[in-house]
């Protein structure tokens, strides 16, 4: 067996069913879960219409590729959503859903023959970062988010010698779990740091079209083109149907970005087996030219937020995200409890799920960023995301020490 198997770590929710083992939450609560990261709006129905009318397409081998429609589809929404002028043949390429392409492209990028490679996560992070990075034979290096700005990527106190071996850097904007939307001149610091070190960024954009301003988030790839790197040179970035559509069961996305890059995955893909199957194109061709489904979805993300969060806020530190369906909040000092602690309570008290800080960030350089802070994912209906706010908010207010 391949040993750096051995150095994956468990998936949060295996150790949230763990931590849950052997209680039994009360039966007269119906249960409700913030745990999973999975939306649950309603799929568009055109959506279910192009993929249903599609079903001849199984007859034949997809091309990794994809079709010059799709890859069409993909740069025409790129020049809608940022005003970008892309070549979808040169620039762009299908994925199934970010998750394996993001797996899929470190194993591209990472040259394991070199001396200790580096691959820089945020912390907290999403863990496939973590896994891609070991099982491309390369160190992952966890660089602290900063609660006081914003949740900003602390990537100054990268030492100059993990800099000198990082062969690939992933950022998420808007943030999982922070909601944080990374600004332009971050973005400088980044692209000026890889052109000194040449590495590459891997931009994961799959909550772009889930945000709470008027001004949409800004992507890695309008960042570069507003710095006058129209090449966009060692940069890719991610995105998916699965928030934006409500499909995540479609597994569809793309990548974008530098064209070497693009060929280079492109390659790599081709003996990987990843091609889209047809039907699946033909959603996904729907799906990226319509705009109306998303902007509605948007706002009942909106409406949601703004009756849940002030709930939350009067009991605990949380506060509106950029972006993103999450809510990332503080546990409240008072209570005395971990975040672990927070969780299993309020699951064996309240019968609500919500996932432990701890889990989504690692112990590093003697402390986790995730540690005393909480996931909720307000991906139901309103009704039962306002639900487990006051059970959350009646467990806090309720709680007495032992």
């Amino acid at each position: 067996m391949n040993p750096l198997l051995q150095k994956l770590q468990p998936y949060p929710f295996e150790r949230l069913r763990q931590l849950f083992a052997g209680v039994t939450p009360p039966a007269d609560q119906t249960p409700i879960s913030l745990g999973i990261g999975e939306p649950r709006h309603p799929t568009p129905a055109f959506i279910e219409q192009a993929l249903s009318g599609s079903l001849a397409g199984l007859a034949v081998y997809p091309a990794t590729a994809g079709t010059p429609a799709l890859r069409e589809a993909f740069a025409k929404w790129l020049s809608t959503r940022y005003g970008l002028q892309v070549d979808g043949h040169k620039h762009t390429l299908p994925v199934n859903g970010s998750r394996e392409a993001l797996f899929a492209f470190t194993q591209t990028v990472v040259d394991s023959s070199r001396p200790d490679p580096v691959v820089l996560c945020p912390n907290p992070f999403y863990q496939i970062y973590e896994g891609a990075a070991l099982l491309a034979g390369a160190t992952p290096y966890y660089v602290p988010s900063i609660a006081s700005k914003n949740f900003a990527v602390d990537w100054a106190s990268v030492p100059e010698d993990i800099w000198q071996r990082t062969q690939l850097i992933f950022v998420c904007s808007p943030g999982n779990p922070t909601g944080a939307v990374m600004p332009l001149d971050e973005w400088k610091k980044l692209f000026e740091l890889s052109d000194r070190y040449s590495f590459v960024i891997a931009s994961d954009e799959c909550y772009s079209e889930i945000y709470f301003r008027d001004e949409p988030p800004l992507g890695g790839m309008q960042a570069a083109a507003q710095l006058g790197r129209s090449d966009f040179r060692r940069l890719v970035s991610f995105t998916s149907l699965s928030k934006r559509s409500n499909v995540p069961g479609l597994r569809s996305g793309f990548v974008a970005g530098d064209a070497e890059l693009i060929k280079a995955f492109t390659l790599y893909r081709t003996y990987q087996g990843g091609a889209m199957s047809p039907p699946v194109q033909a959603a996904s061709i729907a799906a990226w030219g319509d705009e109306r489904h998303v902007e509605d979805n948007r706002e009942q993300y909106r409406r949601k937020f703004a009756e849940v969060t002030p709930v939350l806020s009067a009991v605990m530190d949380v506060q509106l995200p950029d972006a993103s369906f999450y809510l990332w909040a503080g546990v409240p000092a008072h209570m005395g409890l971990s975040d672990t602690e927070f969780a299993r309570e309020l699951y064996a008290q309240y019968n609500v799920t919500v996932l432990p800080g701890s889990y989504l960030a690692r112990d590093f350089n003697g402390s986790n960023p995730g540690a005393g802070r909480i996931r909720m994912a307000l991906v139901a209906q309103t009704a039962e995301c306002l639900e487990a706010a006051q059970r959350i908010a009646q467990f806090i207010q309720s709680w007495k020490k032992a």
